[in-house]
């Protein structure tokens, strides 16, 4: 007889997944971001909220959160996979051509933040250690909820979306250093012990260097090859777990060595952003990354007690606030220094200034030190909670800002529309690189057009990338795939394979996500080029169809017959064949009607040059 089940031991997580199952889908369809539905879930389902009754309430506990503790072993996940897919979306390539954003800008917030609100503490009583503390657990922003706002707006293209992410960046590296400095000033630090902190600095900076040095040489030697063996065994739970073995590994292994373990997963993004596995593999952790970011937010709210706020507002809120206009101005006073434009430097201080979730890592170190007292340490995370809460209404507020004002030129070199090595025109998107994919691939590069290929042999697209082609390995009938592979801005998609379900898959799929994109697809015969028109396919090429029209061009120039004549009487051939396999409706015959006078006038000018004796 099997033992009986411990329903309690899978309650929270049961009921994490039914607040994302409603927060989502409702958030969504409000237009409002998320984040903002779990942080307010974990503050109503959490301690201090309804669990506070559970008491006097015992059926309350079904539907609290109560293991805090061990909710935030696992949300602190939701970050390391947030640096993750920050790190597939760059390179080392694209990260040396920001370092002056990165290295300059980053330096000068964190620094300059850190300084004035550590000064502002010493003035208000406070010890230097513990002023130190607090101005460097503050001088950080929230990359866990502003890079989510940011694309889901999509503005991470934009320059204050990479000035943005290049703060934000810095103050991740900076992360293991005031970690490190929490545990030296403490209230049992003593000025005989200076030299003593130097070595410990020393022998505890060393190996996280070499630890660091150690993730980029394996990456580098061992990534690649991985996951092409992965790759040829055409298993996607294979490859799920490969990816998960990487992050998590990564990550391990950094907060081994004293690092943050974001750092670690960050590095291991940063390895596999220069593969051809880059794009499948953004897409295969994006939903483990939503979820457990999403539990992240749940544990940051149920840290949110509204007593406290309740019993002393003045000092909370009074916190929560000052940190903001603090930060919005200094970053502000950088930004037009650095000649940013108005609305740029705008949109960068609105959405740095509030706290970010390392302030907790930071604060809670310091009060387990006795750094920090922990009225005043708990006073201040409730604060910051706050700040992070209000990080989509900023976003909101600086919509409203930029309809308000004109956008001038960007100044500053690295805000400039592919300043990044990152091309903000739109694309066209190849599906399959074989013989007819490779073909496109060439004349879409003779004409300049910028394009990305995907395909699922794993040697072809190793031998092409190895030719410079930007092709990626990848199922393109997964429509996250098509997602992380820019189909937003993409200008068209061709579709190449010799595969018509998967065809015909994707022409649906693609034209639900946008109904202004161009969908050239390849055909098997004129019955699939209807069945593709149907699904919403902007042209069908019918392989029967094409090759007979190609023979009668060559026929019919070898004989003799002018050849602009015979283009023209080609085109009207392919012409009627598309008004018959195309869906009838006035829309239809109209774009028809269009197409057709355009590319007989351009025909008949042909004809007229080729006929010219000159």
């Amino acid at each position: 007889m099997a033992a009986p089940l411990d329903i309690g031991a899978y309650r929270e997580g049961l009921l994490f997944l039914g607040t994302a199952g409603v927060i989502v889908p409702l958030f969504r369809r409000l237009r409002i971001t998320p984040v903002i539905g779990f942080l307010a879930a974990g503050a109503i389902l959490g301690p201090a909220g309804v669990g506070q009754y559970s008491g006097a309430y015992p059926w309350l506990q079904a539907i609290t959160f109560s293991d805090v503790k061990t909710m935030a072993t696992f949300a602190e996940f939701g970050v390391v996979f947030l640096l993750f897919v920050i790190g597939l979306e760059l390179s080392f390539e694209r990260l040396k051509r920001m370092r002056r954003l990165v290295f300059g800008f980053g330096a000068l917030q964190v620094f300059i933040s850190a300084f004035v609100i550590a000064s502002a503490c010493m003035l208000l009583g406070l010890s230097a250690p513990a002023a130190a503390i607090i101005g460097g657990a503050l001088a950080l922003s929230s990359t866990a909820i502003v890079m989510p706002v940011l694309s889901e707006r999509k503005r991470l293209g934009t320059g204050a979306g990479r000035a943005i992410f290049a703060i934000l960046l810095f103050q991740d590296l900076m992360v293991a250093p005031l970690l490190f400095m929490v545990g030296l000033l403490d209230q049992r630090f003593d000025a005989g012990m200076s030299a003593n902190a130097l070595v410990g600095l020393f022998y505890a900076i060393v190996p996280a260097l070499a630890v660091v040095g150690a993730l980029v040489a394996f990456g580098r030697l061992f990534l690649r090859p991985f996951f092409h063996q992965i790759a040829l065994a055409r298993s996607t739970e294979f490859f799920m777990a490969a990816c998960l073995l990487v992050v998590i590994g990564a990550a391990v292994i950094s907060a081994a060595a004293g690092l943050s373990m974001a750092l670690g997963a960050f590095i291991a993004g940063l390895l596999l952003a220069e593969t051809e596995y880059r794009r499948e593999v953004e897409a295969t952790i994006e939903p483990f990354k939503g979820l457990l970011l999403g539990l992240f937010f749940v544990s940051i709210g149920t840290g949110l007690d509204f007593s406290q706020v309740a019993s002393n507002p003045q000092m909370t809120v009074g916190v929560a606030v000052v940190l903001v206009a603090t930060k919005v101005l200094i970053v502000l006073a950088i930004a037009r220094a650095l000649n940013f434009s108005p609305l740029a430097a705008q949109e960068t201080a609105l959405l740095l200034g509030p706290g970010g979730e390392f302030a907790f890592v930071m604060l809670s170190a310091a009060i387990a030190v006795e750094a920090v007292p922990r009225v005043l340490g708990n006073q201040i995370m409730l604060a910051v909670t706050i700040s992070m809460m209000a990080i989509p209404a900023l976003a909101y507020a600086f919509g409203l800002l930029q309809r308000a004002q004109p956008e001038l030129p960007q100044t500053h070199p690295e805000l400039q529309p592919g300043a990044d090595g990152v091309s903000d025109s739109g694309h066209v998107i190849v599906i399959g690189y074989g013989r007819v994919g490779s073909l496109v691939g060439e004349m879409l590069a003779r004409h300049k057009v910028p394009f990305l290929a995907i395909d699922g042999d794993a040697p072809l697209v190793m031998r092409e990338r190895a030719n410079g082609v930007p092709v990626y390995w990848g199922e393109a009938t997964h429509l996250e795939l098509l997602r992380k592979s820019g189909l937003d801005e993409a200008r068209a998609i061709v579709l190449t394979m010799d595969a018509p379900r998967a065809i015909e898959i994707i022409v649906a799929m693609v034209r639900r996500e946008r109904s202004d994109i161009t969908i050239v697809a390849r055909a098997r015969d004129a019955h699939h080029a209807m069945v593709l028109y149907g699904l919403g396919a902007s042209d069908a090429i019918p392989e029967t169809i094409e090759a007979s029209l190609q023979l009668s061009e060559a026929t019919l120039v070898d004989i003799g017959v002018p050849m602009g004549f015979v283009i023209a009487s080609v085109h009207e051939k392919r012409d009627e064949f598309r008004k018959q396999l195309q869906p009838t409706g006035e829309a239809q015959a109209k774009r028809h009607q269009i197409r057709y006078a355009t590319r007989m006038k351009e025909m008949r000018r042909i004809a007229r040059e080729s006929d010219d004796p000159a």
